[in-house]
């Protein structure tokens, strides 16, 4: 357990590279957001007419935006991301995650939430609107990039603001909600006698 493990190396960092890239494409391709707005003033461009689009989001809260717009939540949940990776290391050093679902959740875990650490950390330091200010403004302008928004039949009816429109999400976020149903399954494994990455 002390080398680290073949399926972060094989799984977390590939994905979490990916996320990356596609959140730096995104922010050359759109606008940033105004300074009282949190998506882009560009138009969201489609990539499948009428169900999958692009587009530029600020996300300083959590999901579903809440907390956005405030002053303590880009610090408050930058560090909720630093206690995550602290716990996922903690529990997979005492052997919490026994067996193989739950294993690649904890990969998954690792690549989201190093990816969305990574934009609350760098991402308000490239803000245009905020290139005057000092290092800890710019700090506390975090954000996670969020860009893929897509519409489901039958969500209004879910969420009758949403116009159907999902939460508009990113790669790191897919990897975490994977990981969450993975968790879930994994309660109704039996455990493994070893860990063999």
């Amino acid at each position: 357990m002390n080398r680290l493990p073949k399926i972060f190396l094989f799984l977390s960092l590939p994905l979490y590279i990916f996320d990356q890239i596609t959140k730096w494409w995104i922010v050359f391709k759109f606008h940033e957001p105004l300074s009282t707005d949190f998506h882009s003033p560009d138009a969201p461009e489609p990539v499948i007419e009428g169900f999958l689009w692009w587009w530029r989001i600020h996300n300083q809260g959590v999901a579903f935006g809440m907390g956005n717009g405030t002053s303590w939540a880009p610090i408050v949940f930058l560090f909720v991301l630093i206690g995550a990776i602290a716990l996922i290391t903690v529990f997979w050093r005492k052997g919490a995650f026994a067996n193989k679902p739950s294993r690649l959740a904890a990969a998954l875990l690792i690549a989201g939430v190093f990816g969305n650490l990574t934009d609350r950390l760098f991402q308000g330091f490239w803000l245009e609107q905020h290139e005057d200010k000092s290092a800890l403004t710019r700090l506390t302008k975090g954000y996670v990039v969020d860009f893929i928004r897509v519409k489901i039949p039958g969500y209004e009816k879910i969420h009758p603001r949403s116009g159907g429109f999902f939460p508009t999400f990113n790669v790191a976020d897919s990897c975490i909600s994977v990981a969450a149903v993975l968790l879930f399954i994994s309660a109704f494994r039996p455990e493994e006698s070893e860990i063999t990455e």
